[in-house]
């Protein structure tokens, strides 16, 4: 089936996102929704989010709008009989997720939220080897997410909480979080430092946080910040058996430096700090946003649950948020 879809906020993110889904061909879009309504744009029928919601012939509604807005359009589009794919955050709380849950319920139809790191090729590669078994269990992870922002930033909506919800965390860190949930599973101690280190904004330019699971001591650490001068994508999981640690990430830019793997089994012998016998793999191309769109279509053609990015996933991530903004201390 072509589905026809509606994107609401055409920025950078509602561009890619129609980019993937032109390259995947399971539907087309008919229209978008920016300021200047009534001027095409890219061809593409520039409508208001009114008339995108209320079409009864669009079937999916792409939801790419700052932060504040994620919530209502999730539940109206919803509401209105659409499948929704909406950006991260999902929502600012956890009881915004529950109360999206239940339109969602009601309206039996797709949901699925853009945790886009998921579906890099490195990391679902790490996925693999973890859910095998082949490493032993997590024992810890740390994760490093920082960049360099300019004093135009505070100018962008990202810098005010009304609409962003939050800081850096909300930005970076929610996504460092989410592969920490996703490779390893949940957590139930939050122990954190919010900060306003250096940017005084109404949002947090640190966030420094430790999480731990009672049952097993799994713990895992991050670090997210807005004050890192030098773009850094950092991800570490030491297994009973060996490790994983993933530096670098692709983006438009590649200010976070290549996207490099390196696999490797525990050494018993000495000298234990050898590096040579890891597999390292350099990955090239960034398929992540072509799998995404790929994953939501494909589980409302075929009627299945989403997998990657649901309301689920959304509810146990924006918990730990909440656990980590109680702490903040500005």
């Amino acid at each position: 089936m072509n589905y026809k879809i509606g994107i609401i906020g055409y920025g950078v993110m509602g561009k890619t996102r129609r980019t993937a889904i032109e390259e995947i061909k399971k539907g087309t879009v008919v229209a978008i929704s920016e300021p200047n309504v009534g001027a095409e744009v890219d061809g593409i029928p520039n409508v208001s989010h009114d008339d995108i919601i209320n079409n009864p012939e669009i079937d999916v509604l792409i939801v790419c709008t700052p932060n504040f807005l994620n919530k209502q359009l999730t539940i109206r589009g919803l509401n209105a009989g659409k499948h929704v794919f909406c950006e991260k955050p999902p929502a600012f709380t956890a009881a915004d997720i529950i109360e999206i849950q239940e339109a969602e319920q009601k309206s039996g139809k797709t949901l699925m939220y853009g945790f886009n790191h998921r579906h890099h090729d490195s990391v679902l590669h790490m996925k693999r080897l973890i859910d095998s078994g082949e490493y032993g269990k997590v024992l810890w992870l740390r994760g490093r997410y920082g960049k360099s922002v300019t004093k135009d930033y505070f100018n962008q909506w990202r810098a005010k909480k009304e609409l962003a919800g939050g800081g850096i965390l909300m930005d970076q860190g929610i996504h460092m979080l989410d592969l920490f949930l996703f490779l390893s599973g949940d957590f139930d101690v939050v122990k954190a430092e919010v900060t306003n280190l250096y940017w005084k904004m109404d949002v947090e330019d640190n966030a420094f946080v430790i999480l731990k699971e009672s049952s097993t001591g799994k713990v895992a650490s991050l670090h997210s910040t807005m004050s890192q001068w030098r773009h850094l994508f950092s991800l570490e999981i030491f297994l009973e058996k060996g490790y994983m640690v993933l530096n670098g990430i692709i983006t438009s830019t590649m200010s976070y430096g290549e996207e490099t793997l390196s696999v490797a089994r525990n050494r018993s012998t000495a000298p234990a700090a050898t590096w040579k016998d890891e597999v390292v793999t350099k990955y090239v191309n960034n398929n992540s946003w072509r799998y995404e769109m790929d994953h939501f279509f494909d589980s409302i053609a075929n009627n299945e649950p989403i997998i990657y990015g649901s309301s689920t996933d959304a509810l146990k991530l924006m918990t730990v948020i909440d656990k980590i903004y109680e702490q903040k201390d500005f």
